[in-house]
């Protein structure tokens, strides 16, 4: 049974439409200061893969609307904390809060820049350097250079290796998916106990 096959077909296909860069945009936006949207990587790397020669643009589209969002996510922080924190409990991301305010106090700048290329959700720095009332021009030249490096760096790698690639992750895709569910449920098992 070929699920992931499937799924990556029709990921790939809904990639190309007309709409996905609206898509695309609304979702860089979204991510970069609501829990708990994914990271608009799940869409910019099939649409740089559908489309290399575009790969570029798509980027600077994530880039620009992730920098808008993370506006509103310092706004949040620094005027709306209160609404904000609630959710912050609720989807279990207090700890993950409570230490990017510890590398905020200790780097500042630098934790920004760093959060580009981190595991470690971007809205969780942008309502954190909010909160602390983080210099602002700092805060957007730092998420300008990490998230820009990080987005266009994702677009590139596809856009000039893609077509390499694809045969090699179709040949593999069912063992990846499947690797990658077991790999999720044990991380939730293990959160939950």
């Amino acid at each position: 049974m070929k699920i992931f096959e499937k799924l990556y077909q029709s990921v790939i296909t809904a990639s190309s439409s007309k709409s996905a860069p609206k898509v695309l945009s609304t979702l860089s936006f979204v991510e970069s200061f609501i829990l708990p949207f994914p990271p608009p990587d799940v869409m910019l790397a099939p649409m740089s893969l559908a489309k290399p020669d575009r790969a570029m643009y798509f980027a600077t589209i994530t880039l620009i609307a992730s920098l808008l969002g993370g506006v509103v996510g310092y706004l949040i922080g620094a005027f709306g904390f209160e609404i904000a924190q609630p959710y912050i409990v609720e989807w279990g991301y207090q700890e993950v809060f409570d230490k990017v305010m510890q590398w905020f106090q200790v780097w500042g700048f630098w934790a920004v820049l760093v959060a580009g290329f981190s595991p470690v959700p971007y809205k969780i720095f942008t309502i954190s350097a909010g909160v602390l009332s983080l210099a602002f021009i700092p805060f957007m030249l730092a998420s300008f250079i990490g998230r820009g490096a990080r987005f266009f760096l994702v677009a590139f790698l596809l856009s000039k290796y893609g077509a390499a690639i694809e045969p090699k992750l179709l040949m593999y895709i069912e063992k990846i998916g499947w690797a990658t569910v077991i790999l999720l449920t044990v991380v939730i098992l293990f959160y939950s106990f």
